[in-house]
C-alpha cells in the first residue's frame, strides 16, 4: 500500500479537491480503495491499518473541506491511539457499505 503522503503528492490539486469537497465523493473514493484492498487480499486489520494511515495524513496535512470532514477531523484529533483504531475501523465499514 502506497504511503498516503506520496499518493497525495502524485494527485493533482483539481482531483484532490474533487474528492475532498463533497463527502459522498470522499466516501465513494474510500469505498473504491477498500474494495481494491479486499481484492488484493487485505483483511479487516490491514484495511483498518491503511485507513488509519490515511486519516493520520489527512489530519496533519489537509484542511477539512466540508462539515462532515470537519467533524471527523475533530474526532480524530481528540482521540487517543486506541480510539483512532476504532474510528479507522468504522471508516472502513462505512466505506465498504458505500459502494
Amino acid at each position: 500500500m502506497k504511503d498516503p503522503k506520496e499518493q497525495a503528492a502524485q494527485m493533482n490539486e483539481e482531483k484532490k479537491d474533487e474528492i475532498m469537497s463533497n463527502f459522498q465523493t470522499f466516501k465513494d473514493y474510500l469505498g473504491d480503495k477498500v474494495h481494491k484492498g479486499e481484492k488484493l487480499g487485505l483483511g479487516e486489520e490491514g484495511l483498518t491499518k491503511g485507513a488509519k494511515r490515511v486519516a493520520d495524513y489527512l489530519a496533519e496535512y489537509e484542511e477539512p473541506r466540508n462539515r462532515e470532514e470537519k467533524v471527523l477531523n475533530e474526532l480524530w484529533n481528540a482521540a487517543d491511539n486506541n480510539e483512532r483504531e476504532h474510528i479507522a475501523h468504522a471508516l472502513v465499514k462505512m466505506a465498504d457499505q458505500t459502494n
